[in-house]
């Protein structure tokens, strides 16, 4: 297994060592140990943003097709034993079996691949618009509306890219980072905290 360094949760903007005690604003959301904020997965109306493990660069070449991993940015081998990682703390969470759904770019499916909590469906809300920035408005709502349509009562993990994470939660993640996210009555998204994982 490889070996984790660092591990820390984020409430809101704070990012803090998991050593520290915790304490958010909604009740429902109190937690300070990592494995209580990612078993809220197995809770009704929570889901997981998981930004694509490490993946050297940023953007994509000049020559990308989606459909051809040798023309994108791909997990190098320290991306891909984080995403190991991740899948692991999902798994001593509760976690062992989720819908799990991805962005259709290689470095996302791989991500999501590697977790091993069950197999993967490209979902292409989830793509990444970082280079068609008059995507985002549009997908955002896209994936709302998806969102909106899920019944979210089984674990439910989904795998992206950082600008469509900002575009959800107004938060910038790290790459490997679990965002958990809760979705009310009225099908706001509101990030209940997030856990990442560093790795040697």
């Amino acid at each position: 297994m490889p070996k984790v360094l660092l591990e820390s949760i984020r409430v809101g903007a704070l990012l803090v060592p998991l050593l520290l005690v915790l304490a958010v604003e909604h009740s429902w959301a109190e937690t300070s140990d990592a494995d209580e904020l990612l078993a809220l997965l197995s809770e009704d109306d929570y889901f997981a943003l998981i930004r694509h493990a490490l993946a050297p660069g940023t953007g994509d070449p000049e020559q990308f097709e989606v459909d051809d991993c040798r023309t994108q940015r791909n997990l190098d081998g320290a991306g891909r034993r984080q995403a190991m990682t991740m899948g692991q703390r999902l798994r001593d969470a509760g976690i062992t079996q989720a819908l799990v759904y991805s962005s259709q770019w290689c470095r996302c499916l791989e991500t999501a691949e590697l977790l091993a909590i069950g197999p993967v469906i490209p979902l292409p809300s989830l793509n990444s618009f970082f280079q068609a920035r008059h995507r985002a408005e549009t997908q955002t709502t896209e994936l709302k509306s998806w969102l909106s349509e899920q019944p979210l009562d089984l674990p439910t993990v989904l795998s992206t890219h950082q600008v469509n994470i900002t575009a959800l939660t107004d938060v910038f993640p790290n790459s490997g980072e679990i965002l958990i996210v809760y979705r009310d009555a009225d099908n706001n998204y509101q990030l209940v905290g997030s856990v990442v994982t560093a790795i040697e």
